[in-house]
């Protein structure tokens, strides 16, 4: 169990207590989803802690219901501190808490149609809820059939009465850890494996609950082209040990995994989920 003296859980709880009138709207995913699949009733108890990671990633519908407040406005009176990242207009934004921090949030919003406008400009950016968010594809696939976790004093966060957040379920986030990695430079690559043997492994026995999320909510939104990807997947990520996968068993820091280990259980995990 997470305690209150992990530094991110303040910060974090800030965060989502900023988000609140939208929590039901928008879905957690990238590492912090990662670190809160140890609190569902699914979750294997492992000997190992879940990575850690300092950004909160957030997928964003493309519009939020109207409040009388919008989601930038609260982060900033929550206390965070807007860093503008890169040339694009609205300029992506990073949030961050604290006097130097290392906790922030990105926002991310479903890339949809072509990544250029009729004027030729690239699509990198979007004004959701008085926050700018990055436009990426295969975020609508985080947001299919997200899990609830509910966080509360029994579980080392500081809410009372407990809140529901959404993250994305492991599945979809399997299948869009394989769709992206090929744009991933090499050290995401390495981290990316690292998050998909251990999501595996933390739900090793309930396999045949996400192969049922792969076959009827994932696997129905995704083009054919992008199928066809995902067939190769287990034996092209993991079907041997290359030097991504060996850089990924260093990432596990202090644990006792080969980079033969990772591959097997990953690649077997994969084709038990995908079907093939």
């Amino acid at each position: 169990m997470m305690t209150l003296q992990d530094p991110e859980i303040e910060p974090f709880s800030k965060f989502i207590e900023a988000l609140d009138p939208w929590l039901e709207q928008v879905v957690l995913v990238g590492g912090w989803a990662h670190r809160l699949y140890r609190l569902d009733s699914r979750a294997r108890k492992l000997e190992y802690l879940p990575l850690t990671t300092f950004d909160g990633d957030v997928a964003v519908p493309t519009k939020l219901k109207v409040e009388e407040s919008n989601v930038r406005k609260r982060l900033l009176e929550a206390g965070f501190k807007e860093e503008f990242v890169g040339e694009d207009q609205p300029p992506a934004t990073h949030y961050h808490y604290g006097e130097g921090g290392g906790f922030y949030v990105e926002f991310r919003a479903p890339l949809v149609g072509s990544e250029y406008d009729r004027g030729g400009r690239r699509k990198a950016t979007k004004e959701v809820g008085g926050v700018s968010s990055q436009l990426l594809r295969y975020i609508e696939i985080l947001m299919v059939s997200p899990w609830k976790i509910e966080l509360g004093d029994e579980n080392g966060y500081p809410f009372t009465p407990a809140r529901k957040i959404q993250i994305a379920n492991p599945t979809s986030f399997l299948v869009q850890k394989i769709l992206i990695h090929r744009e991933r430079d090499y050290q995401d690559r390495a981290k990316d494996l690292l998050y998909m043997h251990d999501t595996i492994e933390v739900f090793s026995e309930h396999l045949g609950e996400l192969r049922e999320i792969f076959t009827k909510d994932v696997l129905p939104t995704l083009p054919a082209r992008r199928t066809g990807e995902l067939k190769g997947a287990a034996d092209g990520l993991f079907g041997k040990v290359d030097d991504t996968v060996r850089e990924a068993v260093l990432m596990a820091a202090g644990r006792k995994l080969t980079a033969e280990r990772l591959a097997e259980t990953s690649r077997a995990g994969l084709r038990e989920i995908l079907g093939y």
